[in-house]
């Protein structure tokens, strides 16, 4: 443990030095000019209207209190004393809302006030855009922090109002083929500008902004707000718990294809047991069988198996991951953290793109994303994603992996106030099953990456679809009603041979390896449904977003599986295809199980705006949960022998969270939380006396600190967490499809990571862990003994720079370290998997209408492994050097 207190000094070290340092940061950031950007979170979550339609004005929500009369910005201003001062002679004015109107010559923009009359603006012209800088003013919209409108007339591309540091309202208005021009009135109501659409003069080579009228620009690395960490849209800075975004930019630098090629880049989270290369498990904070949402529904979980498969990211518009329990939001889940895959909506401007990703050992993968409006009006919208996937692998199998994904979304605006959204996904997938290669003695055996001790026909498949809506009505300003409800069909069938330690697995002196032919079968129906209301109102000079929701979860399964022997083959020289697999049915039947579960969730959430500078979060879940399983008689002579059960269990659970976020400056924010989970242990895992386990409870303390710099374009989060979890299920070491009860694991450790733009053009996405997992308390395991698959230390470090003028504008390259410290192989700790350090790198051109590019993976070529296959069954792993070229047109 001596390594472990070196590094919690540094830690402590770290957090004195992070305060000044982020003031200092903070004060050289605004400094900096203030570009142009499009927040594409906003256009999405705003209600697009056609092209003619007059914006109304934009008024304060009825009861509430805007704080010091100022906007409730991601980053509201604090007066200090002398900037008090100063603005008792001259408070700046409130533009309380933006209209625009169609006119004969253009369009007339008009910025409206409360009182007061706004200063005469100063106007510059950039590329084909007439930029108005509005001084002594403060951007005052009740519902976001800038105002977006594309295409409002003809010749205007885009009108976009924003909030800039030192009380400066900006107007950025972008021509369609040229610079607009425009006429300035002020008057008692506002500031009205009289715009007339530019002309593009023949020859003209002005270098315009790059504003994709689509919202499909790279927006960079840094978001602002997310949904996923309290159900509402609220800035990442104001959440008293740490959450990382995988937006779509770097997905895009990546060339991503799975998940795991995403989550790489979130240290502390790292890959599970993934039952041979078919399942998505990760383990975050030490815990091992992390929920993955899309779209904040259940889309893969321990406990459900097939469920998903792996997971798509052809429509990802980003990933979410929370770290810490997250009950209070979505009811059982394990006490590490989740992933929620947030995909892509229509738009209501016509779009398209089709990609091809081709490369090493056989890849050919193209994807399509087109999207637009259905209708004249932009009313109804729809978006459809396509993938298709084929590649042969590294390891010596001889079935190749294919894939087929497609889903389609539709939008409808059924009257100002309500939206509806259908959308579907359909997966077929199928790969080689591979639980990797077993360890001998203390360390995995050193036999060559390719080599399989199964054989070489054996298969994963997946067919999943789903199915769902989601419906929202806002009854005004301030409140509104979501209804969400999806439906999931996920049937998974694998025919694998595999070494099998409860006849004996590994002869460790000879390299004997004993095995069975195994046929799996599972067939998973389950429906979920969300309803919640959040409402915003005040309690005198206090602020609240309210949300109550209800929740209710169903599903049912049935699991198959069945044996025969194999015959035997040797690690150190395995000769395997040389008998046929044997037909179905297997000789011995050892899994036959029908099961169902079901959980009403009951949660009242307030996010309490005690001053402008302090946040409060409160919240609580009530849980029933109810789960039975019917089995039928297993009889292996010899081997096991167990009677036939129908059982159910009933549970009840309060999870509550607490949260407070102090921000002493508007770039910069104190957090300290403590949260609880549940999550039942399933009724298919049971001890070898065939008793159930009682529910896994955790509970967590975290503080921390996150800024944000450069006007939100950086944001990092320094966090401390202490996480117990009681009752743990772990695999039974000695007898294989039970399981073994945990007393107690601990996860004591610290994150770091920061992300977004450190200047134009330069990228950057690094974080750090640090992480003391042990199993405290247990019968079965001893005390101290390390989770598989955990490492004590995990970095990385993806950054890319693109050339932004010139002839070679838009030239990038890409660079990406990845260290996985040493971990443990088994709860028992009988061996290690060693510590390696992976190097990525990247090269790409990109325009408008296109972009190439390179991606190589494992550089140098190393020999690492991924993770373990519960226990000494064997290990998984990783790729050696790859190389992904892509190809991207859009329409």
């Amino acid at each position: 443990m001596g390594k472990s207190l070196q590094n919690w000094n540094y830690l402590w070290i770290l957090a004195a030095a992070s305060l000044p340092m982020a003031v200092a940061e903070t004060a050289g950031a605004r400094e900096l000019s203030d570009r142009v950007s499009v927040n594409r979170d906003l256009l999405f979550d705003q209600p697009q209207g056609p092209a003619n339609d007059v914006s109304p004005y934009v008024t304060s929500p009825a009861g509430f209190v805007a704080k010091n009369h100022e906007p409730r910005l991601k980053n509201p201003q604090r007066l200090t004393v002398s900037d008090s001062i100063a603005q008792t002679e001259t408070a700046p004015i409130q533009i309380i809302g933006v209209q625009l109107e169609e006119t004969e010559t253009g369009l007339q923009v008009l910025l409206a006030i409360a009182d007061g009359e706004l200063l005469t603006p100063t106007t510059t012209v950039s590329g084909d855009a007439l930029i108005v800088d509005i001084a002594n003013a403060v951007l005052s919209l009740p519902d976001s922090d800038e105002f977006l409108a594309f295409a409002p007339a003809e010749g205007i591309a885009l009108v976009q109002v924003t909030a800039l540091p030192g009380n400066r309202v900006q107007v950025v208005i972008t021509g369609a083929d040229a610079a607009p021009t425009a006429e300035a009135e002020t008057a008692a109501t506002g500031l009205e500008l009289s715009v007339v659409p530019g002309v593009a003069q023949a020859g003209e080579d002005d270098e315009a902004l790059r504003i994709v009228v689509t919202g499909e620009e790279d927006r960079g690395y840094a978001e602002s707000n997310t949904t996923t960490a309290t159900r509402t849209d609220t800035p990442l800075i104001e959440i008293p718990q740490s959450i990382q975004v995988i937006p779509e930019a770097v997905l895009e630098d990546q060339q991503v294809i799975r998940l795991n090629d995403a989550l790489r880049n979130v240290p502390g989270v790292v890959p599970g047991n993934n039952f041979g290369g078919g399942l998505d498990i990760f383990t975050i904070r030490g815990f091992e069988g992390a929920a993955i949402l899309r779209d904040g529904f259940r889309a893969s979980e321990a406990g459900s198996v097939g469920q998903g498969g792996l997971q798509e990211t052809a429509n990802l518009e980003r990933i979410e991951v929370l770290r810490g329990p997250a009950s209070i939001l979505y009811g059982n889940v394990e006490p590490g953290g989740i992933i929620n895959l947030v995909t892509k909506q229509p738009l209501d401007t016509p779009f398209a793109e089709v990609t091809t990703q081709f490369g090493s050992y056989g890849l050919f993968r193209p994807t399509l994303d087109v999207t637009g409006p259905l209708d004249a009006a932009g009313n109804i919208r729809y978006r459809l994603n396509a993938a298709y996937e084929r590649a042969d692998g590294f390891r010596d199998y001889d079935t190749d992996t294919t894939r087929v994904f497609l889903a389609p979304v539709i939008a409808f605006d059924l009257g100002d106030r309500t939206d509806l959204t259908l959308d579907l996904e359909y997966l077929n997938d199928q790969r080689p099953y591979d639980k990797g290669i077993p360890p001998i003695g203390d360390e995995l055996a050193d036999v060559p990456l390719d080599t399989i001790i199964g054989e070489p026909d054996d298969f994963f498949r997946t067919q999943s679809t789903r199915i769902g809506y989601r419906l929202e009505h806002r009854f005004s300003e301030n409140w509104r009603l979501r209804n969400r409800f999806r439906y999931t069909n996920s049937n998974s069938e694998n025919r694998r041979t595999q070494l099998e330690e409860s006849l004996g697995g590994l002869n460790e002196a000879t390299g004997e390896i004993i095995r069975l032919y195994y046929f799996s079968d599972s067939d998973l129906d389950s429906y979920e449904f969300q309803t919640e209301v959040i409402g915003e109102f005040a309690t005198g000079s206090i602020n609240h977003t309210l949300l109550a929701g209800v929740d209710v979860f169903f599903d049912d399964g049935d699991f198959f599986v069945a044996n025969d022997l194999a015959l035997p083959v040797n690690l150190f020289d395995p000769e395997i295809g040389v008998v046929p697999r044997p037909d179905l049915p297997l000789t011995f039947t050892s899994t036959d199980t029908t099961a169902s579960r079901s959980r009403v969730g009951l949660l009242l959430q307030d996010q309490i705006e005690l001053l402008p500078e302090v946040t409060l979060l409160l919240g609580g879940r009530v849980d029933f949960f109810t789960q039975s399983s019917t089995a039928a008689a297993i009889s292996i002579p010899g081997i096991l022998e167990t009677p036939a059960s129908d059982d159910e269990q009933s549970q009840t659970a309060f999870t509550p969270r607490v949260g407070i976020v102090y921000q002493p400056i508007p770039e910069l924010a104190l957090y300290a939380s403590y949260s609880r989970s549940f999550e039942p242990n399933i009724l298919t895992a049971t001890t070898i006396d065939g008793e159930f386990l009682d529910p896994e409870e955790g509970e967590q303390f975290e503080v921390g600190l996150k800024t944000e710099l450069f006007d939100g374009r950086l944001a990092a989060t320094l966090s401390f967490f202490d996480i117990t979890q009681t009752n743990v299920a772990a695999a039974d070491p000695d007898n294989a499809n039970f399981v073994v009860p945990i007393g107690e694991q601990t996860s004591r450790g610290m994150e770091f990571n920061v992300t977004g733009e450190i200047l134009p053009g330069w990228n950057v996405l690094a974080g750090l862990s640090l992480l003391d997992a042990e199993i405290e308390e247990s019968a079965n395991f001893a005390a101290g003994a390390t989770p598989p698959n955990v490492p004590e230390t995990s970095a990385s470090l993806w950054t890319t720079y693109e050339i932004q003028s010139g002839d070679l504008a838009g030239l990038g390259f890409g660079l990406g370290l990845y260290y996985v410290g040493e971990r443990q192989g088994d709860n028992a700790n009988t061996f290690t998997m060693d510590e390696y350090l992976r190097t990525d790198a990247a090269i790409y051109y990109r325009q408008e209408d296109f972009r190439l590019g390179l991606n190589f993976r494992n550089l140098f070529d190393i020999d690492y492994f991924v993770s373990t296959e519960a226990g000494r069954g064997g290990t998984t792993p990783g790729e050696p050097f790859t190389v992904v070229g892509s190809v991207s047109v859009t329409f």
